[in-house]
């Protein structure tokens, strides 16, 4: 037993040191201005996520290619990226008024542009961590792309194997393949990538898209064909940070920008003296909760609110959607959409402006008695979280010089977080935030506790949740040391330390809000890491977070409301 202790222990160091590695190696990469990701600059990239093997990549490591990790990585880069040699990370640099149509990814907001054959220039507005998280995605691209290469390729004069040629008959074919044409790719590709056809085809339509239902094909095939470029021709594959990008990071601009926008609408409406409570959580659970059952009456007279909240969560309800988004603008909801570059949108709450919780002349005579406004921001991503709160925490600074100081009661994180002690679906609280990879930690006093789920048919554990530097970076080795060890960690998340850091220098160092601020942390859990074919990359929640996303919601409310 004390052998394998110790093995595993040590497994966890190197995974440690692997991670501290590469975000050392990016920041010197970001610095120098450019790399070449499979010559010797991107080399202890490279190494390191090997060394790694984080648990979304799954066989990274294997000489077979991984499918569920390909598409994780593509759900999350632009269109079309596979084709380009030549990637550059922008800021925000005017492009949105060019010619150049905007890529957004399917599962991350930020705006990419192809601006020829073969250039992608990727906009970051998000700070470091979106930087990672880019870089990481595109070394196990780059990886599988070599994989590919070193399988196809029969010597170093140009010759292929025959499924090679056969997949790129395909590929010239474009959209025009029958049914048996696509039978025949996959079972060339399924042999290129070392998976059986049926892996392959179960895999192939989550690929598909509007512009490409073959875009499987196409990926594999255009992944293989720039390594065999680089390799045959030495054409080399380069990222570049544009120097405006280099100038700009670590400055606030798109969060000062964001904040301003937001304090601006509170001093015109003279709302900066009363009650406010921040809410970071998405655009839909706390609007719902409150103006839903106003805007669908005969929808809560047929179903369950949960019935509903699952019915108002599925794309195709647009028009339900629509209703209750224009009840709560007739009752007191602002909504600003985002114009700073940060894509966190945000609506304001005036609760005066709701029938329901409208209170009498008399009561409302005390500033105790006044009611709350409700700002609710849209999730930030990583060390974003830091710059957001922490520029909307400070005074308002009027047109005249004055500074306004926001009379903050409350701030509440509600989001979805990696479990390592339950499933999909459960509930967390936690009770303090450690930053991985450094000696920081935040305790707190959480307003929520479990107790108050207790009939809500829930699972809920209580903890230290650790906020980590890249969730695409996590593996079993780390986690289970952090689980199983007196941390006590019972999930993962990349945004909850640098909350808690915002919050309490503006608390208790720079005095803009009251010492007093209330917090309330709670996380439902999207994944589980430590659980084999429950991490990202196995798939979404699909309805499964709409009961656990609503209870976290109504229980912050009802400390608001009450």
């Amino acid at each position: 037993m004390a052998v394998n202790s110790t093995l595993e222990r040590t497994r966890a160091q190197e995974s440690t040191a692997a991670i501290e590695r590469m975000y050392i190696t990016m920041r010197h990469l970001f610095n120098r201005g450019f790399y070449k990701p499979m010559g010797v600059s991107g080399e202890t990239l490279r190494d390191s996520l090997l060394t790694l093997q984080p648990e979304i990549y799954g066989s990274i490591a294997d000489e077979k290619i991984e499918l569920n990790g390909l598409l994780y990585v593509m759900d999350r880069l632009p269109y079309g990226i596979e084709e380009c040699s030549y990637i550059n990370l922008t800021s925000n640099e005017g492009y949105a008024n060019s010619h150049f149509k905007p890529i957004v990814p399917a599962k991350r907001r930020r705006n990419c542009y192809r601006i020829d054959k073969e250039q992608m220039n990727i906009e970051v507005t998000r700070g470091r961590s979106e930087i990672y998280d880019i870089l990481t995605h595109l070394t196990f691209l780059y990886i599988e792309s070599h994989k590919i290469m070193e399988r196809v390729l029969i010597d170093d004069e140009g010759e292929y194997i025959r499924d090679w040629k056969k997949v790129e008959e395909a590929v010239a074919k474009n959209s025009k393949l029958s049914q048996v044409d696509k039978e025949i790719a996959i079972t060339h590709i399924a042999n290129i990538l070392g998976r059986t056809f049926e892996e392959v085809s179960s895999v192939y339509s989550s690929f598909s898209c509007k512009e490409n239902p073959n875009r499987f094909i196409s990926i594999i095939y255009h992944l293989g064909k720039l390594a065999l470029d680089e390799h045959l021709n030495n054409t080399k594959r380069l990222i570049t940070f544009s120097p405006v990008l280099r100038e700009r990071l670590g400055h606030h601009i798109h969060g000062e920008r964001w904040a301003d926008n937001i304090k601006k609408e509170l001093f015109n409406k003279d709302w900066l003296d009363r009650p406010i409570h921040i809410i970071s959580a998405n655009m839909h659970s706390v609007m719902n909760t409150l103006y839903a059952k106003r805007a669908l009456p005969a929808e809560f007279t047929k179903k369950s609110p949960l019935e509903v909240y699952q019915t108002l969560s599925k794309e195709e309800n647009k028009t339900l959607r629509a209703k209750v988004f224009k009840q709560a603008q007739k009752e007191g909801m602002i909504y600003l959409k985002d114009s700073s570059g940060t894509n966190i949108d945000v609506q304001i709450f005036d609760t005066e402006a709701h029938p329901d919780y409208k209170k009498t002349d008399s009561d409302a005579t005390s500033a105790a008695n006044e009611h709350p406004i409700i700002v609710v921001m849209d999730y930030a991503f990583g060390e974003q979280a830091y710059e957001t709160m922490d520029e909307l925490l400070k005074p308002y600074q009027c047109d005249k010089g004055k500074k306004h100081f926001l009379n903050v009661e409350s701030v509440s994180i509600m989001g979805k977080a990696g479990i390592l002690e339950g499933d999909k679906g459960d509930i967390m609280i936690p009770n303090a935030h450690i930053f991985e990879g450094t000696a920081d930690n935040y305790p707190f006093k959480n307003r929520l506790k479990k107790a108050m789920f207790a009939d809500d048919d829930v699972n809920v554990c209580t903890g230290a949740m650790i906020t980590v530097l890249g969730t695409s970076l996590q593996n079993k080795d780390i986690l289970q040391f952090f689980h199983e060890s007196t941390w006590n960690v019972i999930g993962l998340e990349m945004e909850g330390a640098h909350y808690q850091k915002a919050i309490q220098s503006a608390s208790r160092i720079r005095g803009s809000i009251a010492k007093k601020v209330r917090v309330n942390y709670a996380y439902y859990a999207s994944d589980n890491p430590l659980k084999t074919g429950s991490t990202l990359a196995s798939g979404g929640l699909g309805t499964t977070g709409v009961k656990p996303t609503y209870l976290i919601t109504e229980k912050i409310l009802e400390q608001i409301l009450s």
